[in-house]
């Protein structure tokens, strides 16, 4: 065997055998924290960082932190003192991502203010007082167009209201309307349909476990009803 084969194949034997050791490590974390985690929660994968020796395990969109045996967890962020860029967050935006142009804008309400060159989605409740709030900033904000997905999942009667707006002449005047001046529509047609089951999926989907959820063209989110500054900071940030 020339030496050049023979370093190839001891770089492939080495290769191997770290991988192997890699999964074997995985699965010994998994063994230990899994069976810890309630309500059925699975991993769904483990992954060796560069800091300091600990392994990401990802659960749905969250993340944490242990040790090599899994005796530990470290629930929290990590933060480089260089740079103070939050190396949590980065993650989580990066595993949380969507494709923008895929989601079924069809089953959504259209706003459009100004030239609406900036677009957004956002997943709301009828009955979430945080989305009204952020509906009273989306209000005062021009130049953007806002896709709002009905997400019901407060109550039943979010269904309820969901489906008397979505059924309006207006919808989307219809949706400011109770959100910004808790005018309620008419009630809806016996004929009439609206996607809450198709809307409810696709947040299953992608992990919403809040309203409201807002959705950038760069397929990041930002949960929660962040402050118009901030909002503007994030569409800025994407020229």
């Amino acid at each position: 065997m020339k030496l050049n084969q023979f370093a190839a194949l001891a770089a492939f034997t080495l290769a191997a055998g770290a991988a192997m050791a890699q999964s074997a490590q995985e699965a010994a974390i998994r063994k230990a924290i899994e069976p810890r985690l309630g309500d059925g929660a699975k991993i769904e994968s483990i992954t060796r960082t560069p800091y300091g020796g600990l392994y990401e395990v990802r659960v749905g969109g969250d993340i944490f932190y242990t040790d090599a045996k899994g005796e530990y967890l470290f629930i929290g962020r990590i933060v480089d003192t260089k740079t103070f860029q939050d190396q949590t967050k980065a993650r989580l935006d990066e595993i949380n991502k969507i494709k923008f142009s895929d989601l079924p804008f069809d089953s959504a309400l259209k706003m459009v203010r100004g030239n609406g060159k900036r677009v957004i989605a956002v997943f709301e409740d009828p009955n979430c007082g945080y989305c009204k709030r952020f509906r009273q900033t989306l209000n005062d904000m021009d130049n953007v167009t806002v896709y709002t997905f009905m997400y019901n999942i407060l109550s039943e009667d979010s269904v309820t209201k969901s489906r008397n707006i979505w059924c309006s002449a207006d919808r989307a005047k219809a949706w400011d309307d109770w959100m910004l001046k808790g005018k309620q529509p008419e009630q809806a047609p016996a004929n009439c349909t609206a996607p809450h089951d198709k809307v409810l999926a696709l947040g299953q989907k992608m992990k919403v476990t809040g309203t409201p959820t807002v959705f950038f063209t760069d397929g990041t989110r930002i949960p929660g009803a962040v402050d118009q500054k901030a909002l503007e900071a994030k569409l800025a940030s994407m020229r």
